[in-house]
């Protein structure tokens, strides 16, 4: 199947191919709903969103590797050496001196589709943020870091999903979109977030219903959800809610074959704030999760939607 989605793509270089797949072999075993959602997609129009979430992931997994022998200053060595790399293969245009195995397919990516330095840029600095920042005073603080580790991600996808309209109308909600699939990452992983030393929800906003960190810990340590935190997830999942409707008008200004992709994305994740609800926010002993027999429902109905579009819009 890489092999014909790589044909339509156009790549060739037998180097360039593998690159391709070992960012697919990445997404597949990590990405769950993303790779899910990327299978609605054209075969032309996958390596690259494949090509994308490697390099995401490997600047995550420098983050999160639970290896304690890494300390923060080894880390960020790391991390400024994949930036590093990254910015001398696109922007400078010399080898890098590097032997990761996504970085040939996402600068290959970047500069086939127009992916400016600048996101990238933005997303490590984001990356960066999590080495020495483990709270956020206020939503102003949390926008900034979500800007680089979601919004970004949104408006890197729009010019390969394409738009029936200039990119730059369709790029507020792109960004959303993004920005409302972490904010659903944060309050479902909020207890593992925490095993982290890391809250990613605004404090001031938390006080206003007398938690803190103590409080959370409580809640990690006894697996148990207090009823003032209970309270202002409440009020975090219904800010959540706001940010997916302001995402969804921007479905219907991307390119028709690629609608059902999105769509599906955004039906699995938007459920994962339905499953939070639904266990009453108690999600410091579960995990809320889209069941199998659901993800299945929505990928069929999407690939049937795909399929339909291709071939309605060929050509297009």
């Amino acid at each position: 199947m890489i092999g014909s989605e790589l044909d339509a793509a156009g790549v060739h270089d037998p180097a360039l191919r593998e690159s391709y797949r070992r960012c697919r072999k990445i997404n597949a075993e990590h990405g769950r709903t993303f790779f899910l959602a990327t299978r609605l997609l054209a075969p032309s129009q996958r390596p690259a969103v494949h090509a994308l979430y490697g390099f995401a992931r490997r600047a995550d997994d420098i983050l999160d590797d639970f290896d304690e022998g890494l300390g923060t200053a080894a880390r960020a060595d790391m991390l400024h050496q994949l930036a590093t790399h990254l910015f001398d293969r696109l922007v400078q245009g010399t080898p890098g001196g590097d032997d990761d195995p996504t970085l040939a397919a996402v600068v290959d990516s970047a500069r086939k589709y127009g992916i400016t330095w600048q996101l990238f840029d933005d997303f490590l600095g984001s990356m960066q943020m999590d080495l020495t920042v483990t709270d956020y005073p206020n939503r102003a603080a949390l926008d900034r870091y979500t800007y680089g580790s979601a919004e970004v991600v949104g408006l890197q996808m729009l010019p390969i999903l394409g738009c029936v309209v200039p990119l730059e109308e369709a790029a507020p909600a792109a960004a959303a979109l993004g920005k409302a699939f972490q904010l659903t990452n944060f309050l479902r992983d909020i207890d593992e977030d925490l095993q982290r030393g890391r809250v990613y929800l605004p404090a001031d906003e938390l006080a206003v219903h007398g938690v803190d960190r103590d409080v959370l810990a409580w809640c990690h340590d006894t697996a148990r959800t207090d009823a003032r935190v209970r309270s202002a997830l409440v009020e975090q999942h219904a800010i959540t809610r706001q940010i997916y409707r302001q995402a969804r008008q921007g479905i219907p200004l991307l390119h028709p074959r690629s609608r059902p992709c999105v769509e599906a994305a955004f039906t699995l994740y938007s459920e994962i704030l339905d499953r939070i609800e639904d266990i009453d926010f108690a999600v410091f002993d579960q995990r809320a999760t889209v069941g199998t027999a659901r993800r299945v429902q929505v990928g069929a109905t999407g690939l049937a939607k795909a399929w339909w579009a291709r071939a309605k819009h060929a050509g297009a």
